[in-house]
């Protein structure tokens, strides 16, 4: 099995709809454009690719588009989590089939009461047990209402085929208990840009970030400011673009997100129903915040 490089950023690229179908030429497009920018790879069917808006078959048509239109060098992560461990695993196999290089597997939350250690520890080790591709584990409570333990993922981090996790937690000290506990070659990575600088200084090997779809650029400036210990200039970065990260995650969600793509040169669209698209004053709002950040001039 292929060795996969996380030392970098991961933008979780947002699923773009033209008239309530996946826009393929304008995501193909838009992935042509996130490759120049410095990252490492991208995630498809995240949280902000609107993957439980999708079908089966969607689903695997998104993949495919993307993996054949990024460069051979940039890394393809799959959202394949399902609900259940076997469609996960049918899923993640699927993605590997066409070209995805890992798979991002978020737990299952629908009977959280019942998603003990024991019956994730199971979950995950029987997916990665039988994965073509390594498994990075997603902790995401803000959505799933459940966070996985530092002991589990400590557990889980022994696993030849566990490479990694992605915390979207936004909590530091759960974050510092995961760099304590895990193995020596399992990546934590920073899954919100709130914690970039600081999940960086204490350790992390890279991100999965929302923001690094409309300014990947700064991001990755962030990352390669650090690795040169300049704290100083990557600290004042940092700082400004948290009211941006805060507008297109927590104010507006994924309908902020890709209006904030279409205003700076990418194809966002409007997200699936039943979410709803901006407002023309929440555009403005939008746009306001991007230009006092210095993304989008004009």
């Amino acid at each position: 099995m292929a060795k996969v490089n996380l030392n970098g950023l991961f933008p979780p690229i947002p699923t773009p709809f033209f008239n309530g179908k996946v826009a393929h030429q304008q995501l193909a497009a838009n992935v042509e454009k996130w490759s120049k920018t410095g990252i490492r790879g991208v995630v498809v069917l995240g949280s902000n690719g609107e993957s439980v808006y999708l079908s089966e078959e969607e689903k695997r048509n998104v993949i495919g588009t993307v993996v054949k239109s990024a460069p051979k060098d940039l890394v393809v992560i799959a959202g394949s989590g399902c609900e259940s461990t076997e469609a996960t695993l049918k899923l993640t196999c699927d993605c590997a089939n066409l070209g995805a290089h890992a798979a991002l597997v978020v737990t299952p939350h629908y009977y959280s009461n019942q998603m003990t250690g024991k019956a994730l520890m199971k979950h995950f080790t029987f997916i990665a047990d039988r994965s073509p591709i390594p498994t990075i584990l997603y902790n995401v409570p803000k959505f799933t209402h459940i966070t996985l333990a530092p002991d589990l993922v400590s557990a889980l981090s022994e696993h030849p085929n566990i490479i990694g996790i992605k915390d979207s937690s936004g909590n530091i000290q759960l974050l510092s208990e995961f760099l304590n506990q895990v193995g020596k070659h399992f990546d934590v990575l920073v899954g919100t840009a709130g914690v970039w600088f600081a999940g960086l200084t204490l350790g992390c090997t890279g991100g999965i970030l929302a923001l690094a779809n409309i300014t990947p650029e700064n991001c990755v400036k962030i990352f390669e400011l650090l690795k040169k210990d300049e704290f100083e200039k990557a600290r004042k970065l940092q700082l400004k673009m948290i009211p941006v990260n805060k507008t297109i995650t927590t104010t507006y969600g994924i309908s902020g997100l890709k209006a904030a793509m279409d205003m700076l040169g990418y194809y966002g669209g409007d997200p699936r129903h039943p979410l709803l698209p901006p407002s023309e004053k929440e555009k403005s709002e939008i746009k306001e915040i991007l230009q006092k950040a210095d993304i989008l001039t004009g």
